[in-house]
């Protein structure tokens, strides 16, 4: 049988402006958004509304606003027809509140705690991240292993679809497999603006402080599978929920099996809900057969209901 899977979008979707439609013209986002503002002590509408951009870019904001403004379009969507869902990075978090493994209200806090961790990870241990498109990921995970050795930690942290993959580390190491990705033939070499060597080791800080907020945090069975980015692979039990979320941070995200795997199990249509458009072009990417839209705006929002 057919089946519909919802994916939410990670760091890097945001933008000024976003969620200020869903504000003005739903009660129940209003409510969601204010409740987010209350429960994390911060004005993150003002932030998401109106920027400064400069600001909506810090990790500690990006991930709150990214996932509020999913969470609310999920939530919105009163005939919850969907049968699996999975996230992109930050975006599990979002996934795990639609599947109902976690309440909003505990999910914004530990996602707040998260991105503040992530921040600080990346100012005791300053790394950076590079794009790479045109290599296989296992001639990438050598040159990692290679320029670990020689330069510095880092490897791969982002399997986004076949041919396009992020690597994460320390800055030695980075740019030593950049160079050596280079002279391997990529079509593409690019270092990104990061605040930090997410996905990586260097990570391990923020890991230690998730994992006391996780562990705080109460998490119950998914009442649909959720595709973890740790293992692609579909969970629902509580427990293998937090595990995998503490393992996330500092492991790659394999977006690329995740949604072949849901592919196998019967996903033929994917509904990115929140910010941007980034994951249907990756989900056309690993399978130009399957239907995939995108709901952002409160318009998207109308019209798929």
């Amino acid at each position: 049988m057919a089946k519909r899977a919802f994916i939410f979008p990670g760091q890097g979707a945001q933008y000024v402006g976003m969620a200020k439609d869903l504000f003005e013209n739903s009660v129940e986002a209003k409510e969601m958004i204010l409740m987010a503002d209350d429960a994390i002590g911060v004005k993150l509408s003002e932030i998401m509304f109106n920027g400064p951009e400069d600001t909506l870019k810090q990790t500690e904001f990006t991930q709150p606003a990214i996932f509020l403004h999913s969470v609310v379009l999920a939530s919105l969507i009163r005939n919850f027809d969907c049968n699996m869902a999975a996230g992109h990075s930050l975006g599990e978090y979002s996934a795990l509140v639609a599947a109902g493994a976690i309440q909003f209200y505990d999910a914004i806090q530990l996602v707040r705690t998260r991105g503040m961790a992530m921040q600080k990870a990346g100012v005791t241990y300053p790394g950076t991240m590079a794009a790479i498109i045109g290599l296989p990921s296992e001639k990438l995970e050598a040159i990692c292993a290679e320029a670990t050795k020689e330069a510095g930690v880092v490897q791969c942290a982002n399997f986004n679809s076949p041919g396009q993959v992020v690597i994460s580390g320390s800055v030695d190491g980075v740019r030593k497999a950049m160079q050596m990705c280079k002279e391997s033939g990529a079509k593409l070499v690019k270092e990104l603006v990061v605040s930090g060597a997410f996905h990586s080791p260097l990570m391990k800080p923020a890991v230690d402080e998730l994992s006391a907020k996780l562990c705080s945090t109460n998490i119950c069975d998914a009442k649909i599978p959720v595709y973890a980015n740790v293992t692609a692979k579909a969970v629902s039990s509580k427990e293998e929920i937090k595990d995998l979320l503490i393992k996330q941070l500092d492991s790659p995200v394999r977006w690329d099996e995740t949604i072949a795997n849901m592919i196998s199990d019967g996903a033929e249509e994917f509904v990115e809900i929140g910010p941007g458009k980034v994951l249907q072009g990756l989900v056309k990417r690993i399978n130009p057969n399957v239907k995939c839209i995108g709901i952002d705006k409160y318009s998207d929002l109308e019209r798929y209901l």
